[in-house]
């Protein structure tokens, strides 16, 4: 399955939200190398969070390398990889805050990157799974600690 730009999200567990939902949208993504979602619905109870506009973004974009890199090259005497390079997928979400009363909106902005050497897609894919997995999981299970910790600033 690619990533969706669009459909319903269940929303993770917060402080203070109760059964958070989304509506993405599909937008016209910043590349030709991405997908591009808009939150243009709200479900659930999350006082506060507003929905997508001009001036007050709320994306989902998801990138996948430009040219995507294959394994290259084993020395020939040890077998060992040379300069094996890596394939960046990012994924950036966007949404548009006040910083206080009576001022523009500013962009908080999340960015994850997923640096995958060549060669482990084919290789050892489970490995890639496993982490992905357990990557999501973590952020997942742990959603409402981490907002708490991004507004209260302790770990």
């Amino acid at each position: 399955m690619t990533m969706p730009n669009s459909g319903a999200i269940t929303g993770a567990a917060q402080t203070g939200f109760t059964s958070p939902t989304y509506t993405m949208t599909a937008d016209t993504p910043p590349s030709q190398f991405a997908k591009q979602g808009a939150i243009l619905a709200l479900g659930g109870t999350q006082t506060g969070v507003s929905t997508h506009s001009v001036s007050d973004p709320f994306t989902i974009s998801v990138f996948r390398p430009t040219v995507l890199k294959p394994f290259v090259v084993k020395n020939a005497i040890t077998g060992i990889g040379v300069n094996v390079p890596k394939n960046d997928y990012k994924v950036i979400g966007r949404k548009g805050a006040l910083p206080f009363a009576n001022n523009p909106y500013q962009v908080i902005q999340f960015k994850t990157t997923f640096s995958v050497p060549a060669g482990v897609d084919s290789y050892s894919p489970a490995e890639v799974r496993g982490l992905t997995s357990c990557y999501v999981g973590y952020l997942w299970a742990n959603s409402a600690g981490l907002g708490d910790t991004l507004v209260q600033g302790t770990i």
